[in-house]
């Protein structure tokens, strides 16, 4: 599996990663924009204004995961379904605190009970809970920290 930098071509393809995960992991959570919005906010914000990198299977068959960063936050993790815990979000998470040496930060929705786990296996400590009105889907979350 290839970690690299997005090119603006990867970003419908990031895109649709965000959205199998999405609905695979999120399925209760409701989404304020359409799967055709989600495409162009990656074509048009994502990939050209944020750090983002895919991870692309090594024959170049296809993007199978995005992770996004903006300063000190971990902004966007998302892999293909078929490729949870297979340690690809590990090697992400690894490379975004080689990004951000000097701690990230991160928000999450409290019905993802994996991400949970999976962050705070990873050093990740919650330090705040919200009623969700501060996020577009109206959904409670919380927010991650790691400090070095």
């Amino acid at each position: 599996m290839v970690l690299r930098r997005a090119h603006g071509s990867d970003a419908l393809a990031a895109a649709d990663v965000w959205l199998r995960s999405f609905a695979a992991a999120l399925p209760t959570v409701v989404r304020p924009h359409s799967d055709d919005a989600v495409r162009a906010y990656f074509r048009d914000v994502v990939v050209p204004s944020h750090e983002t990198w895919v991870a692309e299977e090594p024959d170049g068959a296809g993007i199978v995961g995005v992770m996004v960063l903006a300063d000190d936050t971990l902004s966007q993790l998302y892999l293909d379904p078929r490729w949870r815990g297979r340690g690809l979000g590990d090697r992400f998470v690894a490379l975004a605190k080689e990004r951000g040496p000097r701690g990230l930060d991160l928000w999450t929705f409290q019905v993802n009970k994996p991400a949970h786990r999976f962050y705070e296996r990873h050093g990740f400590v919650a330090v705040e809970h919200t009623d969700g009105s501060g996020n577009e889907e109206r959904e409670p979350d919380v927010r991650y920290v790691w400090r070095p």
